[in-house]
């Protein structure tokens, strides 16, 4: 199946993972910019009108560089909507996607068939969070276009199945569009989804270096320092399961090793967290791919990184064959 025209403009088969707090205007349109899709959360822009603002400066800017760059148009940008009753604003978030004409919305906690006729009412199309095949089936019963199989490894909520099951299990039953999400830190691993099956790899963890990213130093610098073994898993914060760096928790004065379980039914997203340290603002979401990143780039040099790499893994598969 050929991919939506909704994709076009992309350098790269990457998809930007919206991040809570740390996407913000500047880092969405720097990766659109560098050629991969860039995404945040509506939930990031507060009080609800700043989401206008937001929408207005990305959709701004990238239509000044494509009016510029002709040749090298930026790739799309994303809206990342969570899809759970706990999420007051939804419906005035949903209405201003529909009127920016948002290319691609990505929705999470939930499938609704009010919200993807919205988006599907302009041409849009939307992209579904799954961790198994369950909610991978009802989110296509309910009219989404694509799936993002969210797997072991990956960065804040994150599934516990390996990416080779899930992948294949997906596309017995869908060949439409499908992003990797899991651990994914390099052009070798973005390769390597679309070996499996998968079109695009999902990115967030190795974003959060970067210069535009809305992070704190000491973030960026965990993120650069850190590997897989610093990554704990736990529902404590959220109601929902999720990948989290070990010093966080500790500098929160919370035993990463001996953390409660949460009552999946009181799941909190308005205001970031279940617990005084609060996810994802001291709490800081990190997936077990980041030992692959060493150093604070721009998102421009990282991506220019993520593509020698991705061109060689391809050259290097092409000669094995």
């Amino acid at each position: 199946m050929s991919l939506p025209a909704n994709f076009d403009g992309m350098r790269l088969p990457v998809i930007g993972a919206p991040l809570f707090i740390v996407s913000n205007p500047d880092l969405v349109i720097a990766q659109c910019k560098a050629g991969v899709v860039g995404s945040f959360p509506a939930l990031n822009a507060r009080p609800e009108h700043v989401l206008h603002e937001w929408l207005d400066k990305i959709t701004t800017e990238l239509a000044e560089h494509n009016a510029k760059n002709p040749q090298s148009p930026a790739a799309p940008f994303s809206v990342n909507q969570i899809v759970h009753k706990s999420n007051d604003r939804l419906q005035h978030d949903v209405e201003a996607c529909v009127k920016y004409k948002v290319p691609i919305v990505i929705t999470s906690l939930g499938a609704r068939v009010d919200v993807n006729d919205a988006i599907h009412s302009y041409g849009g199309i939307v992209m579904h969070d799954v961790i198994n095949t369950f909610f991978a089936k009802k989110a296509l019963e309910k009219g989404a276009d694509g799936l993002i199989a969210v797997c072991a490894g990956a960065g804040g909520h994150a599934g516990q199945l390996s990416p080779f099951a899930f992948v294949q299990e997906i596309r017995k039953f869908f060949d439409g569009p499908l992003a990797l999400s899991g651990s994914i830190a390099t052009g070798g691993a973005v390769a390597a989804a679309q070996a499996m099956g998968a079109d695009f790899g999902y990115i967030g963890s190795a974003f959060i270096a970067c210069e535009e990213a809305n992070a704190s130093d000491n973030y960026k610098d965990a993120i650069a320092e850190y590997g897989a073994e610093d990554i704990v898993y736990t529902n404590l914060f959220t109601g929902v399961h999720g990948n989290y760096l070990k010093p966080s928790i500790e500098a929160a004065g919370l035993d990463p090793d001996n953390l409660p379980e949460s009552d999946p039914s009181k799941m909190n997203f308005g205001s970031g967290g279940n617990t005084s340290a609060k996810a994802w603002k001291d709490i800081w979401g990190c997936g077990q791919g980041i030992g692959a990143i060493n150093a604070r780039l721009s998102v421009a040099e990282y991506v220019d990184v993520l593509a020698q790499q991705y061109n060689a893994a391809i050259d290097k598969l092409r000669v094995a064959s």
